[in-house]
């Protein structure tokens, strides 16, 4: 938590704010924004909306400074007392009025948490590095509104959001008989640039699996044109010398660079900027000679630091490069490709980067991942188009929330791959295959989902429902027995349009798309209710019955 600790803010408010990051998955803004542990706060050290479960959620922290540290009922007594001022909008006037200018009437003010206190249930978390003791536990026996999120349960839950880097093997590289610049920053931080011979730049490790690319915001991607042009001038031999004249070179940011006036040694080195061109250098390696060199430059310092961050956008910051890239070292991707990787390990691969290595299993792309939940959660199907919009002004938005795990978007790709499935019975075949459609018809299935309360569980515990292979087969039969009754609904409808209506701008159109899935939607609980369907729940054990 130490990026966190900052003058004037305590340390449980700095703990609290990583632990917004680390489990609700919020980015480092929204974190900061959900925190009012000053004086005056009312005993209140932190409060998330959650809008996904319709819930308040009151936080209280509490950081021990020595391991075995308990929490008796004490502490939770006090805490249940400040849970009370959130009992109902009164209880939070009044409690806005006393606070006068604390950061906890700001904060209530600013979510409107006395217009939502109704419609809302409030819960609170205590969260602490210690653990309960036998009275701790006695008392919120009688609690059902505190949960306690002690140590034990902290580690358990834990997902990095760092990347496990494999060690590398020094190298060094000769530039015997060339000028070699050097620009010296500080003690710890300096470059040193220089024509390197390509047939040693292929021998860093980590070339042929891609982690020497780790930092860099994108892999390789494949043959390109600009690609297939770098492959002709490595194959051009008599062109070799010029090389370093149209080509930018290549930036490697490594923990220690040393140099001499005959070699550049470096250790835990990455390279940040020319990844093409390396891949492209390495598959082209048969036909490297001396005389093909790349101005390279070299950079010391930390590869997880902010200033390699800084390097690598900046250095990237070209033509060709999408708001995606920039994404792909960003916190809360990271965590959610760690996550697939334990969860999912052996079925799926979370893309967080163009060109990355998925090891023969199917891709999910954070993109393809964005536009699910722009349509499964913000019920935004007429907006996936814009995907511009998921790694800029969205983010945040779509990724940046507690309900968004691995499970939640293996989920949307189930459903997804149902809805491909049934593409074929809607009528209007152009209409079928515009790629919008399948983002609306994921939109109606969450109306439907959500209008039964017995498939409430769908939404709010994917995991019952996706990490099990065989209740995933078990959905999949449900929700392909639920999207043949709306595709039928759909048919009726778009059969009284005209043939060439215009589907590209009905599927944009946010009116046109609300209309039509509530309408459906409706007349499949309307049928529900009369008997003439099963509901969600009679659905899944009537299919583990047959099964």
């Amino acid at each position: 938590m130490a990026p966190h600790l900052v003058p004037k803010r305590s340390e449980s408010a700095s703990f609290l704010i990583w632990y917004f990051e680390n489990y609700l998955r919020l980015d480092s803004l929204d974190a900061v924004d959900c925190i009012c542990d000053q004086s005056g706060d009312k005993g209140i050290d932190g409060i998330y909306l959650n809008t996904d479960a319709n819930v308040i959620e009151i936080y209280q922290s509490k950081l021990f400074q020595k391991a075995g540290a308990v929490v008796g009922d004490k502490l939770l007594r006090e805490f249940q007392g400040s849970l009370s001022q959130f009992e109902t909008s009164e209880s939070l006037r009044n409690l806005v009025d006393t606070a006068g200018d604390a950061e906890v009437a700001r904060l209530i003010t600013r979510m409107e948490l006395q217009r939502r206190v109704s419609e809302f249930d409030v819960v609170g978390y205590f969260v602490c590095n210690g653990e309960l003791d036998a009275n701790g536990r006695a008392f919120l026996e009688g609690s059902p509104r505190i949960r306690f999120l002690g140590k034990s349960e902290l580690e358990a839950s834990y997902v990095p959001a760092e990347r496990a880097l494999p060690a590398n093997a020094p190298m060094s590289f000769s530039v015997s008989g060339y000028d070699v610049a050097e620009y010296i920053v500080d003690a710890d931080h300096r470059a040193v640039i220089a024509p390197i011979m390509a047939s040693e730049l292929v021998k860093m490790d980590g070339i042929a699996n891609q982690t020497v690319f780790a930092f860099n915001v994108r892999g390789s991607l494949g043959r390109t044109q600009v690609n297939r042009d770098i492959a002709r001038s490595i194959a051009d031999q008599s062109s070799h010398k010029q090389f370093p004249l149209f080509h930018n070179g290549i930036t490697v940011v490594a923990e220690q660079v040393e140099n001499s006036a005959d070699s550049i040694d470096v250790q835990n080195y990455f390279v940040v900027n020319g990844c093409q061109s390396l891949n492209a250098l390495f598959q082209g390696k048969q036909s490297l000679t001396d005389n093909l060199r790349i101005l390279t430059k070299f950079i010391q310092a930390s590869p997880t630091s902010p200033l390699a961050e800084m390097i690598t956008r900046f250095s990237n910051n070209q033509n060709g490069v999408k708001a995606r890239d920039f994404k792909s070292n960003n916190q809360i991707q990271i965590r959610l490709q760690n996550e697939f990787a334990k969860i999912y390990g052996t079925e799926f691969f979370f893309e967080i980067k163009r060109g990355e290595n998925s090891g023969a299993l199917m891709v999910i792309s954070n993109e393809l991942a964005g536009q699910y939940l722009m349509a499964w959660d913000l019920k935004q199907p007429w907006a996936t188009h814009r995907k511009y919009q998921i790694f800029e002004d969205k983010h945040s938005e779509l990724f940046g929330r507690p309900d968004v795990t691995a499970d939640r978007i293996v989920l949307c790709h189930l459903l997804a791959g149902c809805i491909d499935n049934q593409t074929s019975s809607i009528k209007n075949q152009l209409f079928a295959k515009y790629v919008l459609t399948r983002f609306f018809l994921l939109y109606v299935l969450r109306l439907i989902i959500e209008g039964d309360d017995s498939a409430a569980d769908v939404i709010s515990h994917p995991a019952k429902y996706t990490r099990d292979v065989r209740t995933r087969n078990t959905l999949a039969l449900v929700i392909n027995e639920l999207l043949s009754e709306a595709v039928t609904d759909l048919n009726a409808e778009i059969n009284q349009l005209e043939d060439n209506f215009d589907y590209r701008g009905h599927l944009r159109d946010e009116k046109w798309c609300k209309e039509l899935a509530h309408e459906i939607a409706t007349t499949h609980e309307k049928l529900v209710n009369r008997g003439r369907l099963d509901n969600f729940a009679s659905m899944i054990k009537r299919h583990q019955d047959v099964q």
